[in-house]
């Protein structure tokens, strides 16, 4: 069995300006959106964590991203201005930011109290 098969693996939604609002609202518990981009070497440094965090929630918590370079009007409504930028919602309001590389221990204790 491959590391993306099996049981408890999260599945990461890619958002777009069109469907944002739809999907965000739609889910359920909290909710992880990564704004992110292509060529951002600390976004892909944390993507493996957020992953990690989303996967052993079990369920607790949904993982979605956000290509700033290709959904620039999502980043600008949320003043995105450093990437990554991660946005916890809950029920569709923003319950907490981080921006940059956040030690694991951090995303861990944000994703405890608030899923």
């Amino acid at each position: 069995m491959s590391p993306s098969q099996g049981h408890g693996v999260a599945e990461t939604i890619h958002l777009t300006e069109q469907d944002f609002d739809k999907r965000l609202m739609a889910a359920q518990g909290l909710v992880m959106v990564d704004f992110w981009a292509e060529w951002c070497g600390p976004c892909r440094a944390i993507a493996p964590v957020l992953e990690e965090l989303a996967e052993a929630s079990e369920g607790r918590v949904t993982l979605m991203k956000v290509n700033v370079d290709e959904n620039p009007d999502l980043a600008g409504r949320y003043g995105i201005r450093s990437i990554p930028t991660i946005l916890f919602f809950k029920q569709g309001a923003i319950v907490d930011r981080v921006v940059g590389v956040a030690p694991k221990a951090l995303l861990h204790d944000i994703v405890n109290a608030r899923a």
